[in-house]
């Protein structure tokens, strides 16, 4: 199975245990608080994982490793382009 097809076999377990739930059937009466902190908790749920998301990336993005060799290698590669380019008779 994927790691696609595991999330959403997560996301559909969940959900149906949400919905099930929140619908009350017969046999389930909720109290109040429980059935107040229910009906919201998709949202809360979809505002957690995108704090988690943005710091995660942020944490990445702050941690990121600079490559010199690579960058060196792509200003010879730009050099050795506009030369080229130079030769054919393009103006920068």
């Amino acid at each position: 199975m994927t790691k696609l097809g595991q999330w959403l076999c997560g996301l559909a377990l969940l959900g149906s245990a949400w919905a099930a739930l929140a619908l009350a059937p017969p046999g389930l009466r909720l109290p109040a608080p429980y059935r107040q902190a229910l009906l919201p908790l998709p949202v809360y749920l979809l505002v957690a994982f995108g704090c988690y998301s943005l710091a995660t990336v942020g944490y990445r993005l702050a941690t990121f490793n600079d490559c010199e060799e690579a960058a060196a290698e792509l200003q010879e590669d730009i050099s050795a382009a506009r030369a080229d380019l130079r030769r054919r008779g393009l103006r920068f």
